[in-house]
């Protein structure tokens, strides 16, 4: 059961909120109409989760409209991906926003304490690599997961990766990203008993094709338990990541 429904039921059953009150919240208007955008308000209800706007090819003044319906909406927290600085200090002039340049992300409202199983791992095949892992592990902490980074660990020295056993052996999940010819998701496979959510990115000289390389690489891992998402989609994995670390043990 997602956990935005969760909380309604378990507020009703400690006497928190009314009937009416469980009803309405989840019989709430599904979306909202305005205009350029139908805003989805059951997202959570039906994913866990709130809708995340993608900033990318919208106007400042579009994106500061979604975040204004959303938060008549009663959502906690919000989640702006390729999210550009201009368009960040726009939109600061309506609402309190954290940006992160470094993953060209915002975030309005607070970040969730983490209710997840476990921990989720990022790391990094090299420095290139860390604007797509910061889209990943802040996407993932916005979710309501605790994150460590393990950034510059790249199978060009792996005594770098070989230092953090600790922390790869603990993990529920890991996210692997690199470019170049992207083995570091194999190598962590072949090391950790978690899923591994490999990231190819699009770092590297010409034969890697903008990422090509690494995807096809990553795609045809030997190690078992290694999935892929596109090129440079750290939001895809971090949200992943955080599906897979919020799914409740078996009784």
């Amino acid at each position: 059961m997602n956990s935005e429904v969760r909380r309604t039921l378990e507020a009703l059953k400690n006497g928190e909120i009314s009937v009416d009150e469980a009803m309405l919240s989840i019989k709430k208007e599904p979306f909202k109409d305005i205009g350029y955008a139908k805003v989805d308000l059951h997202r959570g209800v039906l994913q866990g989760a709130a809708e995340v706007i993608y900033g990318a090819g919208k106007t400042p003044d579009q994106i500061a409209g979604i975040i204004g319906t959303m938060l008549e909406n009663d959502v906690q927290t919000i989640l702006i991906t390729r999210f550009s600085k201009e368009s960040a200090e726009y939109v600061m002039k309506f609402h309190k926003l954290d940006y992160r340049d470094d993953a060209k992300l915002g975030i309005v409202g607070e970040i969730p304490e983490p209710s997840g199983i476990g921990r989720i791992v990022v790391a990094t095949g090299g420095t290139s690599d860390l604007p797509v892992a910061e889209e990943a592990a802040v996407t993932a902490e916005v979710h309501g997961n605790s994150v460590t980074r393990l950034y510059d660990v790249g199978v060009a020295g792996l005594h770098r990766l070989l230092s953090h056993m600790d922390e790869i052996m603990s993990a529920s999940v890991i996210i692997a990203v690199a470019g170049m010819e992207g083995a570091l998701a194999s190598v962590i496979g072949g090391l950790a008993d978690c899923p591994v959510i490999a990231v190819p990115t699009s770092v590297g000289y010409g034969a890697s094709f903008g990422g090509l390389s690494a995807l096809l690489s990553m795609l045809n891992s030997c190690s078992g338990g290694v999935s892929v998402v596109n090129i440079d989609n750290g939001f895809g994995a971090g949200y992943l990541a955080s599906m897979i670390n919020h799914i409740a043990p078996v009784k």
